[in-house]
C-alpha cells in the first residue's frame, strides 16, 4: 500500500473531497463534509478509520496494527498501521466499511444528491 493508491481509492468513492483542517499534513478524506479517513501526508504509517464499535474490538483483538482510533472517539475509530501487520484488502474493506457508516448516517436528501 503507498499513499498514492490509498488517496486514489478513498477519492473513488461517490461524493468525497480531500482537505487539510487541522494542520498541512494530516490529510482528511469526507463525504458530504463528514470524515471518514484520517492519514498523515508525511508519514503514511497508519489510517484512522470510523468503524462498527463490535466490529472495532473483533479487529483489534485481531490484528496487533489495528488500535483503538488516535486522538478520536476509542469506541467508534480505529488507527490501522500501514506496517503489514493488517492486509492491503482488509485495509481497503475497512475504508468502505467506514465510507459507508459516514455515507449512510447522512439525510436520506444529501445521500440522494450523492
Amino acid at each position: 500500500m503507498n499513499i498514492t493508491f490509498f488517496r486514489e481509492y478513498c477519492l473513488s468513492k461517490p461524493g468525497t473531497s480531500e482537505d487539510t483542517p487541522f494542520d498541512p499534513n494530516t490529510l482528511c478524506f469526507k463525504v458530504a463534509d463528514k470524515i471518514f479517513a484520517i492519514i498523515d501526508i508525511e508519514l503514511f504509517e497508519s489510517v484512522n478509520l470510523k468503524c462498527d464499535p463490535e466490529r472495532a474490538v473483533e479487529l483489534r483483538e485481531k490484528f496487533t496494527g489495528i488500535v483503538p482510533g488516535y486522538h478520536m472517539n476509542k469506541k467508534h475509530w480505529n488507527t490501522v498501521s500501514f506496517d503489514g501487520s493488517v492486509p492491503d484488502n482488509l485495509i481497503l474493506e475497512l475504508v468502505d466499511h467506514s465510507y459507508d457508516l459516514i455515507f449512510n448516517s447522512l439525510p436520506k436528501k444529501k445521500r440522494e444528491s450523492i
